[in-house]
């Protein structure tokens, strides 16, 4: 029982093919296309004052050249935020549950934006390596440290994704299970734990948009130290 736990986080198969590429693609099928009239729906309005806030928000510290980004960011942002909430929905696969994928956005955007720094301002890159001041004896210490910790932050960003919505999803299944057994023996608790179980998962849908807007910004704090 305790291994079925953990097969919702199994990529499907049917036929021996993968559908992980169709849970991916899925996201962009749903989103509405602007019609060509003046006045647009309320869906599509509410979606475009959505991704301009949030642009807004996020390229507020960014001098104009990480201005570019803003589109790469705004479509991750709405992609994450789509894929994490029809995780959610019963019967449904999760691609960011899987470390691999989560790892595949964060190590190119952070090395674009790392390469981005050495080439414009090299000075200014290594110099985060080694901060002012520091005693000529730490100096060593002090440059294989922050060198570490550079090298972490793609890690950081994939395991935190994956993290989240994983122990999420293993609560949510837990306390539908414990929700089942009690009903036939104590009908009063289960309906006090299906109460927990409701809050829980609006938790969840919280935590999904903030752990997707979460790893956009650590990717454009990254990109405003190398521009």
């Amino acid at each position: 029982m305790a291994m079925s736990f953990f097969d919702q986080f199994a990529s499907p198969y049917f036929l021996g093919i993968p559908l992980i590429a169709i849970a991916i693609a899925l996201p962009w099928v749903l989103f509405p296309t602007p019609s060509s009239r003046w006045i647009n729906n309320r869906l599509i309005t509410m979606q475009g004052w959505f991704v301009s806030r949030f642009t807004n928000q996020l390229m507020l510290p960014l001098n104009v050249g990480g201005h570019k980004w803003a589109l790469l960011f705004a479509s991750l942002m709405v992609f994450l935020i789509t894929i994490n909430m029809l995780g959610l929905l019963p019967y449904t696969f999760t691609p960011t549950t899987q470390l691999s994928l989560n790892m595949g956005f964060a190590v190119p955007l952070w090395l674009a934006t790392v390469i981005i720094g050495m080439r414009n301002q090299p000075t200014v890159a290594l110099g985060h390596l080694l901060p002012e001041g520091t005693p000529i004896p730490l100096i060593p210490v002090l440059i294989i440290i922050e060198t570490i910790s550079l090298f972490i932050r793609p890690l950081a960003l994939g395991v935190r994704l994956t993290a989240n919505l994983t122990a999420g999803h293993l609560l949510i299944q837990l306390i539908a299970t414990a929700v089942f057994v009690l009903l036939p023996m104590m009908p009063t608790v289960a309906i006090l734990t299906a109460a927990v179980l409701f809050l829980l998962t609006l938790l969840e849908v919280a935590v999904a948009m903030i752990q997707a807007y979460v790893f956009v910004l650590l990717l454009s704090l990254y990109l405003q130290e190398n521009v």
